[in-house]
């Protein structure tokens, strides 16, 4: 059985149509500033008492008064806050029953991967797209690890936010519902009536949707 890429599932689940056309890309490398915005998520230490020349200068998408009061509330809820700081694994290639990708951190003791997101977090939890990430990653961890993993972080590190995702029933079953979708993809699914989705689409002109990128709204790359 082929395994599928968590980058393909995160977009079958925005929209299958997106991803149809994402499949004839040759080159979908990751915009040039993903890496320098991905990079805040292992200075969360410094910045936290960065003063505000030093985060203007940075990659952030809200002011420097407002990340550092994110990254304080976020340093006082995030019960691994200081794991992620300083993850044991960066980048570590996981291969799972169903499917494969990079998990940015990976913390041990218990194991729980992370996923470094350089868009907008909603106002609660992270978007449906990143939900069924976090569990293709935590359901490769598992199956290389053999034990149960129940949970993922969620890092939107230019809003100093992180969100932690219980992998329940409720996101399970969207992962499996993502997992048909892209198996059943063959010709171009019907186009989805959603102005939001339509309008965060990198695919707009083949679609005949003038939008700006989806890779900005996720900011996964």
């Amino acid at each position: 059985m082929a395994l599928h890429a968590f980058s393909d599932l995160r977009s079958a689940a925005f929209c299958p149509r997106q991803l149809y056309y994402a499949w004839r890309e040759e080159d979908r490398s990751p915009p040039p500033d993903v890496e320098r915005r991905r990079a805040l998520a292992y200075r969360y230490d410094e910045l936290i008492g960065a003063d505000d020349g030093t985060l203007s200068d940075l990659p952030i998408d809200i002011s420097p008064l407002t990340f550092r009061r994110n990254l304080q509330r976020t340093r006082e809820r995030i019960d691994r806050f200081d794991d992620l700081v300083d993850p044991p694994c960066r980048d570590v290639l996981l291969t799972g029953r169903e499917s494969r990708g990079v998990v940015h951190k990976c913390l041990e003791d218990p194991p729980v991967p992370s996923l470094v997101a350089t868009g907008t977090p909603p106002e609660q939890g992270v978007w449906e797209p990143q939900s069924v990430h976090a569990v293709a990653a935590a359901k490769a961890l598992a199956w290389e690890r053999e034990r149960p993993v129940e949970r993922a972080y969620v890092e939107y590190p230019t809003h100093g936010i992180v969100r932690s995702v219980s992998i329940d029933g409720r996101r399970r079953a969207q992962y499996r519902d993502t997992i048909r979708t892209v198996e059943s993809l063959g010709t171009p699914p019907p186009r989805l009536q959603n102005d939001t989705k339509c309008s965060a689409c990198e695919y707009s002109e083949q679609c005949g949707v003038e939008t700006r990128t989806l890779r900005s709204l996720l900011g996964f790359g």
